[in-house]
């Protein structure tokens, strides 16, 4: 990545405008710089509307993205990729999962670096494909976190509940569901600094269950050494051979989804030149430490053959989860007291990004005219507090589905969302492929983007393959060993979905594949809003060590 101060901050500060005969093989920043220069003084004299502000924080947005990766998955549910696969089985799914997540996050990055939007999904898509998708991606999203939102209302009350048995638990449900909306509705400040406290809590779990875990193996807490052993028991390391691994590796993406919300806090974020390729680069290291490093602990702890691993699903599971499980082998009797705490805080971190990520996008759907318009609404103080007010009532609705006797509807909306997030990064993947061979194709240089994902092609076509076989994959245990006919259509509802939003866009708007030569690819980009005063223009004068490794990043990109 080429990032140089004459390629960006030159462009600013001291480079002309150049009228090129050709605009499509002309230098992106002044082809931009021409287009508006004209534009600026009456923009600034003309009153703007209440929009978004950029008040995150590099240090917020790393929170983010680590509590984005950071779930129920990995604390509970990631037990059972040992179960279906065995301990080297489990740890090559979550690395194949972890490095198809990372060309994702690196892809997303790319786009949101140039174009810094709130709804990448639906932008993107709209904009590098077809407007129909762009549509179907964005209303698919909103639906997907909203039920997630409503979901982890009832996880919350299940999880009180293992302390407080008499206690009604939607009790609880109310009042996770008024923390949620206090920490959205003040700003987007106090969103991000409750994520990065959240987050850090998380961390913080993680970080002592993998000390824990290697105490534990080696013997220093008091027990035997365990070692490899557990390596060596029946179905161990590999468990089923590649089936297994397949099956492992559903799990693994599901259990890492939520990583993308990261590319949603692109539109708040006070300097995406600067902070989005930071936390982006660190996707990699925090998807190995965080899952390969436990995976790794669980399977040495815990043979592949205990039922508990298999047994643990839910909320309500959280004494038999593989952390409180490895955690008591060290001889800890209150490890599922801190656990379920931890997880607590999982579902309330989850539960309050899915809520930032549903109001941002709907926002930017109502901005569109894809959404009603009253929904475009914003404070003083940079809240969309109608498409917030809106989606919580939506997600209290659902809790309140889920507290009807027969579970059935419930169950039903649930399965809607089922591979939404697989489909989610698929969109993103093809996204990117399409804007790549757009920038190059109309004469762009890749040294003008503010960041530059690595190993195109091969990151976007890896992914796209991978996801395309998980989704297949997702109704294996339906056809297999026989056929499921009521299990197979709830685990395939959400395509159905998606094609009625985007068959409904289609048809009404008459929409069209987007040539590569008439993506727009000046509008709204990074240097357009330097430029015009909607983001501020960060000094890059930086010394010691960051200055080293900002210089090293240059090298090895």
């Amino acid at each position: 990545m080429s990032n140089n101060s004459d390629g960006v901050f030159g462009a600013l500060h001291h480079r002309d405008p150049v009228v090129s005969e050709n605009p499509g093989s002309a230098n992106i920043y002044e082809f931009v710089e021409e287009k508006h220069i004209d534009d600026v003084k009456s923009m600034e004299s003309t009153k703007q509307p209440p929009k978004l502000q950029r008040k995150l924080k590099g240090r917020q947005m790393g929170m983010i993205a680590i509590g984005g990766t950071i779930g129920t998955g990995l604390f509970i549910g990631s037990g059972s990729t040992l179960a279906d696969a065995g301990p080297a089985g489990a740890l090559v799914a979550f690395a194949v999962m972890g490095s198809m997540v990372f060309f994702v996050c690196t892809s997303l990055g790319e786009m949101s670096t140039f174009i810094p939007t709130s709804d990448p999904f639906n932008h993107f898509g709209a904009r590098f494909l077809d407007p129909a998708l762009g549509f179907a991606f964005g209303w698919n999203y909103w639906y997907s976190w909203m039920l997630t939102v409503g979901s982890e209302l009832v996880a919350c009350g299940i999880i009180v509940q293992y302390w407080l048995p008499n206690i009604n638990s939607a009790i609880w449900s109310v009042i996770s569901l008024l923390v949620m909306f206090s920490f959205n509705a003040i700003s987007v400040r106090g969103y991000g600094e409750a994520e990065f406290w959240m987050a850090s809590l998380k961390v913080s779990a993680v970080l002592v269950f993998v000390v824990v875990g290697i105490l534990t193996v080696t013997g220093a807490t008091g027990g035997e050494f365990i070692g490899g052993k557990n390596w060596h028991v029946e179905g161990a390391p590999f468990k089923d051979h590649i089936v297994g691994v397949l099956k492992a590796c559903i799990v693994a993406a599901f259990s890492m989804q939520g990583t993308e919300i990261v590319g949603i806090t692109v539109g708040e974020c006070a300097n995406p030149r600067r902070e989005v390729p930071r936390v982006i680069r660190s996707v990699f290291w925090r998807i190995l430490f965080f899952y390969i490093a436990s995976i790794l602990i669980i399977g040495l702890v815990i043979p592949n053959s205990n039922p508990n691993l298999v047994s643990a699903s839910g909320a309500s599971d959280i004494a038999i989860s593989p952390f409180t499980l490895v955690i008591k082998a060290a001889g800890a009797d209150w490890a599922a007291h801190v656990m379920n705490a931890v997880v607590l805080v999982t579902v309330l971190s989850a539960g309050n990004s899915g809520l930032y990520a549903c109001t941002r996008v709907l926002w930017v759907l109502a901005n569109e005219g894809k959404a009603p318009r009253l929904l475009r609404r914003v404070t003083k103080y940079g809240i969309p507090l109608w498409a917030l007010g809106f989606t919580s009532l939506c997600s209290a609705i659902i809790f309140c589905i889920s507290l009807a006797g027969n579970q059935s509807v419930y169950v039903f909306l649930i399965n809607l969302s089922g591979l939404t997030g697989m489909g989610f990064w698929l969109g993103i993947s093809l996204c990117h492929w399409r804007f790549r061979r757009s920038y190059i194709a109309q004469g762009y240089s890749l040294d003008d983007l503010p960041y530059v994902a690595s190993f195109f092609p091969f990151g976007p076509v890896y992914a796209c393959t991978l996801l395309v076989i998980i989704i297949i994959g997702q109704g294996y245990g339906t056809i297999w060993p026989k056929f499921d006919a009521v299990s197979f259509v709830s685990t395939y509802l959400a395509i159905p979905l998606f094609l009625v939003f985007w068959l409904t866009w289609k048809l009404t708007k008459r929409t069209k594949w987007i040539k590569l030569m008439d993506i727009d690819l000046t509008s709204g980009t990074l240097l357009e809003m330097e430029q015009n005063g909607d983001i501020e223009v960060f000094a890059q004068e930086e010394g010691g060590w960051r200055k080293y490794t900002k210089w090293f990043h240059r090298k090895s990109d």
